[in-house]
């Protein structure tokens, strides 16, 4: 009986997924809509639903730094019907900012894909005499506190970009949070900032124009978008805070819906045309198995973890 109550479940399972998907699969970016985050999701959402025969939803669920649309999908039917978008901050960031979160990042989700990487960009005011990262530094150690730097908030991306710098470089650049990266953007181009992190996206037209000046990318390496633009890391060793995004699915989602979920993703990575839409957002294309998503996230988590410790970060 019991062999044969086995069999049963295992037929059953595959039978489900031979079927899948026969309905829409909704994917939730827990992000305001015309972010980064939700252009990436939503030109791979266009190319998986030709793909697969089926809609491939966005639903924007933004709020308490992406905390309230990762509950959502930890919460949501293990069927493969529903899954999270979302990048460093939700993914590695936010269990070390948030004394309480509502789920467990690797006990409620089912790793899908490590979508892949894009840098922000150390961009300063014209008027600041240093024209590289080395420069910079040595700037701020002449005049610590006095070089300010703008965030999209505490605890954003592009604050701890900034934090990371003042570790490693042993420096002490003075932060000012805004709410969002747009203020941030404005009030450093008007010169009531020194310098920020910014998209590529926000400031390319400025870049272009003279009105701000790049530094540096802050991925571990230069971005094959940008190759002309140094790696921070090359001034000061270490330095890596690029912005990742991955798929996931709630526990418990079979290995087989998965293993679909994670082709149709690597074969969306691929298309020309998904690298043609997102040029100018220097996004860089990767599609990882899922059990390297699983240790990328752990070994992300203990990284950031880290760096809000020594650095005090605080997301209020």
């Amino acid at each position: 009986m019991q062999a044969a109550a086995v069999f049963y479940c295992l037929a059953t399972h595959l039978a489900y997924a031979q079927t899948y998907p026969a309905k829409p699969i909704r994917v939730v970016v827990p992000y305001p809509p015309g972010g980064g985050t939700d252009i990436v999701a939503r030109t791979l959402a266009q190319l998986m639903t030709a793909s697969m025969g089926q809609q491939v939803v966005v639903e924007n669920r933004g709020g308490a730094g992406g905390n309230i649309g990762m509950e959502a999908v930890a919460r949501s039917a293990p069927d493969g019907y529903t899954l999270v978008f979302a990048i460093t901050a939700q993914l590695a960031v936010n269990p070390s900012l948030f004394p309480k979160l509502p789920y467990d990042l690797m006990r409620d989700y089912t790793p899908v894909t490590l979508a892949g990487i894009a840098p922000y960009l150390l961009v300063t005011h014209p008027s600041l005499p240093a024209k590289s990262v080395k420069e910079l530094v040595v700037l701020a150690r002449a005049a610590p506190n006095e070089l300010r730097y703008g965030s999209a908030g505490n605890g954003s991306g592009s604050h701890l970009a900034g934090e990371m710098l003042n570790s490693l470089a042993r420096i002490k650049t003075q932060h000012i949070p805004y709410k969002g990266g747009a203020p941030a953007l404005t009030d450093l181009i008007a010169g009531q900032l020194q310098l920020s992190y910014l998209t590529y996206t926000s400031t390319s037209g400025f870049l272009r124009s003279g009105r701000l000046r790049a530094l540096g990318v802050t991925t571990a390496k230069r971005s094959p978008v940008l190759p002309d633009l140094p790696a921070i890391s090359e001034a000061v060793p270490g330095y890596d805070s690029a912005v990742w995004y991955a798929a996931l699915a709630p526990a418990g989602t079979s290995a087989e819906i998965v293993a679909r979920l994670n082709r149709e993703f690597a074969a969306a990575l691929k298309t020309n045309e998904l690298r043609q839409r997102l040029t100018q957002e220097a996004f860089e294309p990767i599609g990882s198995t899922p059990e390297y998503l699983g240790d990328y996230m752990k070994k992300e988590i203990a990284r950031w973890a880290k760096l809000v410790k020594e650095t005090g970060a605080r997301i209020d």
